[in-house]
């Protein structure tokens, strides 16, 4: 296994007056990763533009020696625009490729609006689920680029639910993104959940969260709810609940040997968060 970090974990620290995207790569190689994961970070009106500035940040991965390894993206289906989020999601492929990423992580849902809940389960959403990510999946797959689903935004979120979605789409092109600490969101352990959906997966998250019961007060800032009204609030990777190294050795077991980006969430400053969390989960890998 390798250790990577996501620009994700940077917050504010990746926009132009800080750090920016190339100063962060360099923190991160700075800081022990070898690999880095992308968020959406364009806002262009030319779509050249665009590409233009992920060729660019991808040829400087390369010149510094940090691999690029997966674009993370949001999509929604559940709408009445599913066509041009499909096609918005097939141009993200191209940042994909232009970055030099191998993997590409796109949603498929949010939590349908309140007006489309009742007879609009997870179950009589799947088979068009399935179809817009196996469109998206056989596309990629002319660009050399895997895709997956990663366990977030509560509707696909439940390690069952990123099973069923898996085994709909039926593609070997298309997998799990696993975050091992985000399966708490919906009240799933994450050891089992790992252990569920890790046959699946194609790229790996490491995050963690401190806890408080639902039974308790209110915390407060920085905290949020979980889908069964306990507390969360992001943790320096090793200093909260989630067993970290139980879930790595499952995965190992299971025979995958890529990144694990941390995913960094807390309240503390970025880059003590992404230092702390880096040294532990290189410890929890073995490397």
């Amino acid at each position: 296994m390798k250790a990577g970090v996501s620009l994700y974990s940077f917050h504010d620290y990746k926009n132009d007056d800080s750090l920016g995207i190339k100063g962060c790569i360099e923190k991160a190689k700075e800081l022990g990763f070898t690999g880095f994961d992308f968020v959406d970070f364009g806002n262009y009106s030319e779509r050249s533009e665009y590409l233009a500035r992920a060729t660019d940040i991808g040829n400087f991965c390369r010149e510094i020696g940090m691999e690029p390894v997966c674009f993370c993206t949001g999509a929604n289906f559940v709408t009445e625009n599913r066509k041009s989020e499909i096609e918005r999601m097939k141009f993200s492929l191209e940042i994909a490729a232009a970055l030099g990423c191998s993997v590409m992580r796109h949603d498929g849902a949010n939590t349908p609006p309140s007006s489309m809940r009742i007879g609009r389960s997870f179950d009589a959403l799947l088979p068009m689920l399935a179809q817009c990510y196996r469109e998206i999946t056989d596309h990629a797959e002319t660009l050399g680029i895997k895709t997956c689903v990663e366990n977030h935004g509560f509707f696909i979120q439940h390690p069952e639910r990123v099973e069923k979605l898996i085994n709909a789409v039926d593609s070997e092109n298309f997998g799990a993104l696993i975050d091992i600490g985000n399966f708490m969101c919906v009240g799933a352990e994450p050891t089992d959940a790992v252990a569920l959906l890790a046959p699946y997966a194609i790229h790996c998250h490491a995050k963690d969260f401190h806890f408080r019961s639902g039974s308790l007060d209110d915390p407060g800032e920085g905290f949020f709810r979980t889908s069964s009204g306990d507390y969360l609030r992001g943790a320096m990777l090793g200093h909260g609940v989630v067993k970290v190294r139980q879930c790595i050795e499952i995965l190992k077991r299971s025979g995958y040997d890529g990144y694990l980006s941390l995913e960094f969430e807390g309240m503390e400053d970025p880059i003590k968060g992404i230092e702390l969390g880096g040294k532990n989960l290189r410890r929890a890998i073995g490397i």
